[in-house]
């Protein structure tokens, strides 16, 4: 387990943390879902699928005043087969004004399909790069909320959202989720009093001209254009540093009428980023920065570089900035491995609970998000066909987000910290993968290669099929320094037919004492015999809820000690001949060594049944070995 791997500074335990905690997932999973609902009955642009966008030049002119804005959009793209035209995804209540390569007037025309198609001058032929430059201005569609005009105390603010395909509302782009593009360069323009907010990293002193100033926004790493956004207000910035070794800056920009509250809210930011490098690998963005702004959308969204938040809930800080590995960095493949990017952030906030609140917040935390998961006895992580056109589904608080955290709270239990984390930062790592996309599969193979063993049952089980089991275990003293468990499971589901699993339970002894012991399970009515240093007195099912079970799981101890000493015995005692050794059927004889009264080994065999005809006569002691211990006895020979 991990144990307060460091703390810059101790957070001091909030005694309805973890219980407040589902409650907050469940907010935080339905603005997800709000800003994700309008996918469902939008298709990827096929007439956009014969290029591949490199770069972006970006600049917009905005008014936080105005719901408007004007735009110039430099596009170089890459030709996947011969091109003549090119189709941006474009609203078409926004007027173009004029297309150009390099300084090439080019004709365009919008349709009512919201594209914006542009003749090339000549033939694009594969894998050859063109640009474009795009000149446009209006108001934005409100459709899908993707530009919105607010304000807060008064003051006017214009912010962007455009998960899932909200971009082409504002600006010429390709809206395909599967096409991250390599770099941008964002410049907005907006009257001298307000604060521009974008992507990446700013570049420079604001450009004063006139009324109006100039801010440079860069970011140099593979983003959809999805994740690409902007906001404008009178926000106050906050600067922060964090980084495990070197340091780079946490740049917030926040709503000033709270700017007190807001910055001891936001100090508990990098004390999470740290633990975040620390557990798994650098901030994948800390060449630039990372951040937040404010905006007035419940929740928050983790566009790259700068999560914009509704608040500095700690709960929250920790969600989005775990999507920033997990979402950003690594992208889910498709909506059925939702669970890669809402699993692993929710059990990332989970872990801050764990290494800053301790182990009793972290138990707390786990059984409340169990009782939310086994409150219904169906429910995949990993979504069907149908379920992945369901954005209610898709974005279920019990499922994706829970469930999703306990499966890995599970692996990590099953696998051990060391493997499970290297599991993890190899997954991050694989060049495959990184800012790129991964699906469960790819999760599965690099667990396994840590693990060095199979670990299709436990996808199967608990990513691929549905529910939990109830356990039925009953315990008993079983001789000197050793306890019998007897292990039933039931499925609340039938497409699991047994959850093999290790199980952990607690035993305690009448002086205090108590032990760990992981029952590694895996058929229905198992026997296992462990070692107890202690006669037990009382035990406990899963103390520190490693695992998804229903409630009424249970370890029973049993009333009487079964002293195993007189379970093994020897027949007929005195004997002339034959000796006959009896013992329980879970017990397997492995030697029998027979000793004389001046204790030297006088006989040995791995049989049962022997005869001790040549033995002189005489008393004589057996040590009868077997696979639980060795089991000492004494005989006559007569």
């Amino acid at each position: 387990m991990i144990k307060n791997y460091f703390l810059l500074f101790s957070f001091s335990i909030c005694s309805v943390f973890a219980q407040n905690n589902s409650n907050k997932t469940n907010s935080i999973a339905e603005a997800e879902m709000k800003s994700a609902s309008r996918l469902m009955n939008l298709q990827v642009n096929a007439n956009t699928q014969n290029y591949d966008v490199t770069y972006h030049k970006l600049e917009f002119t905005i008014n936080p005043a105005v719901y408007a804005i004007t735009g110039k959009v430099t596009t170089t793209f890459k030709a996947l087969s011969n091109m003549t035209t090119v189709i941006f995804d474009f609203n078409n209540n926004m007027a173009v004004s004029s297309v150009k390569s390099g300084a090439t007037n080019l004709t365009f025309t919008q349709n009512a399909n919201k594209e914006l198609v542009i003749t090339l001058p000549t033939t694009l032929t594969t894998d050859n790069f063109g640009t474009v430059e795009i000149n446009y201005s209006g108001a934005p569609s409100t459709g899908e909320q993707a530009f919105t005009k607010a304000t807060h105390n008064g003051i006017p603010i214009i912010w962007t959202l455009s998960e899932p395909f909200g971009a082409r509302d504002w600006w010429p782009c390709k809206q395909d989720l599967n096409d991250k593009v390599n770099s941008i360069d964002v410049y907005i323009t907006a009257p001298s009093q307000y604060v521009s907010v974008a992507n990446g990293v700013e570049v420079g002193a604001p450009v004063i001209s006139g009324s109006n100033k100039t801010t440079h926004f860069t970011h140099s790493y593979p983003i959809p254009a999805y994740l690409i956004a902007i906001a404008v207000t009178n926000y106050q910035v906050y600067n922060q540093t964090a980084g495990v070794g070197t340091t780079f800056p946490i740049v917030n920009y926040i709503y000033p009428e709270n700017y007190a509250s807001s910055v001891v809210d936001l100090d508990q930011t990098p004390v999470i980023m740290n633990l975040y490098e620390t557990l798994f690998e650098p901030y994948p963005f800390r060449n630039e920065k990372y951040g937040h702004a404010q905006f007035g959308w419940g929740g928050g969204m983790e566009h790259t570089t700068v999560s914009f938040m509704y608040n500095f809930d700690r709960q929250l800080i920790a969600h989005e900035l775990g999507h920033q590995w997990f979402g950003d960095k690594v992208t889910c493949g498709s909506w059925k491995d939702i669970w890669l990017n809402e699993g692993f952030a929710t059990y990332m906030a989970t872990l801050v609970i764990e290494n800053f609140d301790g182990l009793a917040a972290f138990v707390s935390e786990k059984q409340s998000m169990i009782d939310y998961i086994t409150s219904s006895p169906n429910g995949h992580v990993y979504l069907t066909d149908v379920e992945a056109t369901n954005v209610n589904r898709i974005f279920s608080s019990r499922l994706s987000y829970n469930k999703g955290a306990m499966v890995l709270e599970m692996l990590r239990f099953k696998l051990g910290d060391a493997l499970f984390f290297q599991g993890i930062k190899n997954y991050l790592a694989d060049p495959n993968l990184a800012f790129k996309y991964a699906v469960t599969t790819d999760l599965q193979t690099h667990l396994e290669a840590v693990y060095g063993q199979d670990l299709t049952e436990f996808f199967n089980d608990w990513i691929y099929n549905q529910g939990y089991p109830t356990y039925s275990i009953t315990a008993q003293n079983w001789g000197v320094g050793q306890a019998k468990f007897v292990i039933n499971q039931t499925q609340s589901d039938p497409s699991v037919s047994y959850f093999e699993m290790p199980v952990p339970v607690r035993v305690y002894g009448a002086l205090g004492e108590q032990a760990d012991i992981v029952l590694n399970n895996t058929f229905n009515g198992e026997q296992i015999i462990t070692n107890v240093l202690f006669p037990i007195v009382s035990v406990a099912f899963d103390p520190e809820r490693h695992l998804i079970a229903a409630a009424t799981s249970s370890v029973t101890l049993g009333n009487q000690i079964f002293d195993l000493q007189s379970a093994v015995s020897i027949y007929p005692n005195p004997s002339s001949d034959i000796i006959h050794i009896q013992m329980p059927d879970n017990l397997l004889l492995e030697k029998v060594i027979v000793y004389n009264n001046l204790g030297q080994n006088v006989m040995e065999t791995n049989t049962l049944d022997f005869s001790v005809s040549k033995l002189l006569t005489g008393v004589y002691y057996l040590d009868v070995q077997t696979t639980q211990g060795t089991y000492h006895k004494k005989f006559i020979k007569k």
